[in-house]
Formats: C-alpha cells, sequence, structure tokens
C-alpha cells in the first residue's frame, strides 16, 4: 500500500512529460511559422479574416468586417500599400492541439456549440460543414496571425495582427465570441521557437481575459496585467486569482482618469517583471459609446493608450505584439488605424518595407 502514491505520483510525472514532448514536436513541426521578406510590414492581414454570411454576422454587435475596414483606411491615408501586408497560413488541428484538448476541438463540430460560443444562436442552424467554411475558417486564419507574429515582432521589434485577441477562450472552453486561444498559443509558440522565457500580457480590451488567465494560472514565466471594467462579463473570479496585476475600473470610466491609472499601472509593472515579450490586447471595446465595454475613453484616448504601451516595450527594448481584440461599434475600425497612423508617426513603428530584400 506504501507504494501506491509514489507510483501514481511516478505516472503523473510521465504523463506530463509525455504531454509536454508532443506539444514542443508539434510546435517545432508547425508550418504557422515561415520568413517574411523585409519588403513587407510586420502588419498581419489576410481577406479571410471577415465573417460574413447571408447577414448572420450582425445578429452579434461585433463588427465582423473590422479587420479589412482597418486595413482599407491604412491604405487610402497612405499610411502602408496594400502589398506590405503579411498573409498568414490557416492554423490546422495539429497546430490547435498545442493548447487545445482533442474533446474540445471536437465539440466544435456541434454548429449548436458553436453558434453558443459566439452568441448568435441561428448558427446552430447551419450544417457543420458552412460553419467550418464561414466562421472558423476566419478564426483560425486569424490564429496564424496571432502565432506568426511574435516571430515578427522578434525580428523587427513589433508586430501588429490586425485581427486576433480572443482572450475568453482557454484550452477547453470557448465564450464570448472566441473559440480559439490565439494568446496562449502565440506564447507557447514563442516559448520553444524563440526561446523566450519571460512573456508579459497587458490585456487593456475592456472585458478581463479569463481566457489566457486560466491557461497559465501556475506559469510564472507569464505576468498578466489585465485593466478590466470588472462590472460586466465574464464575471470570472477564478480567473481573476490568477492574475499577476489586475486594475479594476468601474463601468464610466473616463478618459483622464483611465489613462491615469494605466501609467501607474505599467511603472508598477516595469520594475515587478522583466519580459522578453510584450503581447498587447488592445480591445477598443473601452470606447465612449460601446454597448459592452461600458467605458467612457475617447477615440484620442485609445491613441495615447496604445502610444503608451508601445513605449512601454521600446523603452525597454522589448519586442511587441498587438492584436485588436474586441470593438463593437463601427467606429473602431477607424480608431484603430489612427491609433496605428500615429504609432508610425511618432517612430514607434516603421510602416515601410525595405526594399524588396530577402
Amino acid at each position: 500500500m506504501s507504494t501506491t502514491p509514489s507510483s501514481s505520483t511516478g505516472v503523473t510525472s510521465s504523463t506530463a512529460t509525455d504531454a509536454e514532448t508532443l506539444r514542443r514536436n508539434r510546435i517545432l513541426s508547425s508550418k504557422l511559422y515561415f520568413d517574411v521578406p523585409l519588403s513587407k510590414v510586420p502588419l498581419i492581414y489576410s481577406p479571410s479574416y471577415d465573417i460574413s454570411f447571408l447577414g448572420i454576422e450582425k445578429l452579434h454587435p461585433f463588427d465582423s468586417s473590422k479587420w479589412g475596414r482597418i486595413c482599407r483606411f491604412l491604405v487610402v491615408d497612405g499610411v502602408l500599400d496594400n502589398k506590405s501586408l503579411v498573409e498568414p497560413r490557416e492554423a490546422t488541428k495539429d497546430d490547435l492541439l498545442v493548447v487545445h484538448s482533442e474533446s474540445y476541438l471536437n465539440s466544435l463540430k456541434s454548429s449548436l456549440t458553436v453558434s453558443m460560443i459566439i452568441e448568435v444562436p441561428p448558427v446552430a442552424m447551419l450544417p457543420s460543414c458552412l460553419v467550418q467554411q464561414k466562421v472558423l475558417h476566419p478564426f483560425r486564419k486569424q490564429v496564424g496571425g496571432s502565432i506568426l507574429a511574435a516571430k515578427l515582432a522578434k525580428e523587427r521589434g513589433w508586430a501588429i495582427n490586425v485581427g486576433g485577441g480572443f482572450h475568453h477562450c482557454s484550452g477547453d472552453k470557448g465564450g464570448g465570441f472566441c473559440v480559439y486561444a490565439d494568446i496562449s498559443l502565440c506564447i507557447h509558440y514563442a516559448f520553444v521557437r524563440l526561446h523566450i522565457s519571460r512573456v508579459m500580457i497587458i490585456d487593456l480590451d475592456a472585458h478581463q481575459g479569463n481566457g489566457h488567465e486560466k491557461d497559465f494560472s501556475d506559469d510564472r514565466r507569464v505576468y498578466i496585467l489585465d485593466m478590466y471594467n470588472s462590472e460586466i462579463y465574464p464575471f470570472d473570479y477564478e480567473a481573476r486569482r490568477y492574475i499577476s496585476q489586475k486594475v479594476e475600473l468601474e463601468s464610466g470610466t473616463a478618459t483622464d482618469e483611465y489613462l491615469a491609472k494605466l501609467d501607474e499601472a505599467l511603472k508598477v509593472a516595469g520594475r515587478t517583471f522583466d519580459p522578453e515579450l510584450v503581447v498587447y490586447n488592445a480591445g477598443t471595446d473601452i470606447l465612449d459609446g460601446d454597448p459592452l465595454g461600458r467605458l467612457k475613453i475617447s477615440p484620442d484616448g485609445v491613441t495615447r493608450r496604445d502610444e503608451k504601451v508601445f513605449r512601454f516595450a521600446h523603452e525597454r527594448n522589448v519586442p511587441l505584439v498587438m492584436f485588436t481584440s474586441g470593438g463593437y461599434m463601427k467606429s473602431s475600425a477607424r480608431v484603430i488605424a489612427d491609433s496605428i497612423e500615429n504609432l508610425s508617426k511618432k517612430g514607434l513603428i516603421d510602416t515601410v518595407g525595405s526594399s524588396g530584400k530577402v
């Protein structure tokens, strides 16, 4: 009888080691990391990101054509050339299994399950093949973009995935319009492929990032600064325990107070943790008038917020990846484009590629 505990511990340890080896092998054999010519700017987007099918996408407040409109604004405004954008590859099942359980991925074959995760009930009535093509394919493409962004950031100093930031999804559960855990996947790929061992997540979406918080609940390599409205979804009190540094806001918080709290939070984070990579979840659902975020931040406040985070990384010479995450007003795309243009003008990013050298 006395040998049972040690035997059980040995089996558990062996299983964990096997799982970690399998994860590592999947990451090393993935095709999501690829070399990008210097003529391209580390701004990642594909027309496949945008979700459009019989108007069903309009049944959720999220603007599912936001990603394409951001890029069109940037091109029209002369911030970048359309040909300089980087198109990612779609994440495969093996890529997703790096974080997700087989049972969770299998559950996505059910249109009902997907409809509940993306909060659009009529999707439950669609054949699974249509849901795969019109809903899950765009999300998997964005996951590929989020994963590639870390490689580009390591090489160029920064990268922006014009999509991604699905921070409510963890390895075994989706929700809040978040089907795949792209933030967790991005970080695990960086651990293995980029030999990075310290990552700071700065999550400034209006909602708590409960997905990545659960995924890294006991991982000291990841420091999470999450500044969110505590009076709205997801009310995940378990996940709140895993936040390294939380800044809880009240509904109606306005621009000046918000930016002052952010300044203080970044000072504390900078003193507490020395990251090798910053993952910035830059949701625009903090905007005044957003029906779900319920904060009162001006468009200029969003621009200043993004600049503060990029300066935080720039001053420490730490590569930064940015995801656009939540934002439930049509004005979000214009605000994000204006913020990216400001980052370019301030010299925090360079939106002009080199002369075609590879």
